[in-house]
């Protein structure tokens, strides 16, 4: 990812345009208007084996909230900015919180499963709200 300074603090490129600015929490259009709001939340180290890839021990992105202004709906930049969050958290092998309800009513698996993989090869997986409970 590419650093740029800006008045707000360090921003990293992420995905489609969208930046991540990891001192806000936020990944965000360049303008700053629309964005993705969310929170690390510790995950607790488990003692499960199986022989399966885990994200034991790895932070939870609990995605918060999405805004995207009136002025620019309609132009799939909520999706855009959860493509964004969700590539950041595959990169870094953590589990994502759909506490937005834009994300958990749009992208967010079936209530009876307890993951749900993000594509064939990745490490993403949603939590559903009562296994944040363990948190």
């Amino acid at each position: 990812m590419a650093k740029e300074g800006a008045a707000g603090g360090e921003r990293e490129a992420a995905e489609g345009g969208i930046v991540w600015r990891e001192e806000a929490g936020r990944f965000e259009t360049p303008d700053g208007e629309a964005y993705l709001q969310y929170r690390l939340l510790p995950q607790p180290r488990s003692s499960s084996g199986g022989g399966r890839a885990t994200t034991a021990g790895k932070p939870v992105m609990d995605l918060l909230h999405t805004y995207v202004p009136g002025s620019k709906r309609g132009q799939g930049l909520a999706a855009r900015l959860c493509d964004a969050a969700f590539a950041h958290a595959r990169r870094h092998g953590m589990r994502v919180l759909p506490t937005c309800s834009y994300i958990s009513v749009t992208l967010s698996p079936l209530p009876n499963h307890n993951s749900f993989p993000l594509g064939e090869s990745t490490a993403v997986f949603f939590l559903r709200r009562d296994d944040s409970n363990s948190l």
